[in-house]
């Protein structure tokens, strides 16, 4: 293995085997992998640590599909945060007009379905399609888990002001100078950065990225009748619309996390809308099936855009999550895709380094995107393909949709499939992490 760098020690560079720019929910997981198996990290965040975990940070809750609930109980990490997890026993998915109405034509999973070995029923403990967790409850178990493990240096807030890579290793020059650190040197640096990722940039990575005319609205509802675990996809002419159950709050409130995708020249209005009549606009987009739906907390709105890097790895360097990719909300998978990246990468990395050879090398970062680049690339199309398909209001388009998610519910083999795809636990060369394997 060839040295680390060429620069002298210094107490103003701190060395590691992996830096990883980026300590959102995606980084700091890869940094939880890593560093539970062997391989020191020095994890740089923008963002001081209170700021991640604050309610008004980030309203949003997350989708986390069952293999991607594999991969956190795999690193340590969900037990910390299972409690506060809905899990996902149904997917309801409707198709609506501009007046309101929505179609008796509908598509439906049910988790006991998958039940047994081959999705016969056969069991009575099928798994759940996955769980609903608010990103703060998320970001807190991940600190937890980062605190308990010594490989891991936690540097917060810094950001990269520049990037050197050479044969030997990379380094990444800090501002503000955390610590009095300047700089930190390691075998290889990861983006996790988000969508403006600045290190991609330094990198000169090109992306493909375009801004869908659509704003999504993110808020918490409380409501009247349990929601029985069941996920709702209700696609109107502005695009989907989503309630996800969550669990019950400190008051014993039945509560659901809305996200609400809507033309993004009207979003302001409804965000500047006083609450009742917020409330109602919730209520005619979704119903009364819950009886009357009460806004609690902030609300949040969010650009939506879809991105793809041309590559994930450079010269000691790759790319995770939203640096490489991010796609519309209709489907709920953008941070699984990004727990996937995290389970290949950390795989690839730590069986090199159980073999002694360097987490670095080209070799070692080609088999990272040979794994993922396929799967990112089908989600998109999908994502992007089904959001153009459902944000209309064409009549014969809209039959021909219904008639559409009507045939897949009696197609019993398809819905399968389809609902294993939903879990995340469908693909070749699926990670060990989502297998439910240890690193």
């Amino acid at each position: 293995m060839e040295p680390l760098t060429t620069w002298q020690p210094s107490t103003e560079v701190l060395t590691a085997d992996a830096v990883i720019v980026g300590g959102g929910m995606v980084g700091m997981t890869l940094a939880a992998a890593l560093a539970g198996a062997g391989i020191t990290v020095v994890l740089v965040d923008a963002q001081p640590v209170a700021t991640r975990t604050a309610e008004a940070h980030d309203g949003r809750s997350s989708a986390i599909a069952f293999g991607s609930q594999r991969v956190l109980a795999g690193i340590g990490v969900w037990d910390a945060m299972a409690a506060e997890a809905q899990p996902i026993l149904d997917i309801r998915v409707s198709d609506g007009d501009a007046r309101g109405r929505t179609s008796g034509l509908f598509l439906h999973y049910d988790h006991r379905d998958l039940a047994g070995p081959f999705g016969d029923g056969g069991a009575a403990d099928a798994p759940p399609f996955g769980y609903i967790v608010e990103n703060r409850v998320t970001r807190r178990a991940l600190l937890g888990r980062l605190a308990e493990l010594p490989g891991v240096t936690h540097l917060a807030p810094a950001r990269p002001a520049g990037m050197t890579r050479e044969a030997g290793g990379v380094r990444v020059a800090l501002e503000p100078n955390p610590a009095g650190l300047r700089a930190v040197a390691a075998r290889l640096v990861i983006a996790a950065d988000g969508r403006d990722s600045a290190v991609r940039g330094l990198a000169g990575i090109r992306v493909t990225d375009w801004a869908y005319p659509q704003t999504g609205i993110v808020c918490t509802v409380a409501h009247e009748r349990p929601h029985h675990g069941v996920a709702h996809e209700h696609f109107l002419p502005s695009g989907p619309f989503a309630m996800l159950p969550m669990v019950m709050d400190a008051e014993g409130r039945h509560r659901s996390s809305i996200v609400w995708t809507e033309r993004a020249a009207l979003a302001p209005t409804m965000m500047a809308l006083p609450e009742e009549e917020f409330a109602a606009e919730i209520q005619h987009r979704f119903g009364d099936s819950l009886g009357r739906l009460t806004p609690v907390g902030g609300r949040w709105a969010y650009p939506l855009r879809l991105l793809h890097a041309e590559r994930y790895v450079d010269r000691r360097l790759a790319l995770v999550g939203d640096a490489a990719h991010a796609i519309h909300p209709i489907a709920g998978q953008g941070l699984n895709l990004g727990l996937r990246d995290v389970a290949a990468l950390a795989e690839v990395l730590v069986d090199a380094h159980r073999l002694g050879l360097d987490i670095g090398a080209a070799d070692v970062l080609a088999g990272y995107e040979r794994r993922r680049r396929f799967d990112n690339l089908v989600l998109i199309a999908v994502t992007d393909g089904l959001n153009r398909l459902f944000s209309n209001d064409f009549p014969p388009l809209r039959l021909a949709r219904d008639l559409g998610l009507a045939a897949v519910d009696r197609l019993p083999p398809l819905k399968r499939m389809l609902m294993r795809h939903a879990m995340g636990t469908v693909g070749p060369a699926l990670p060990r992490l989502i297998r439910g394997e240890r690193l």
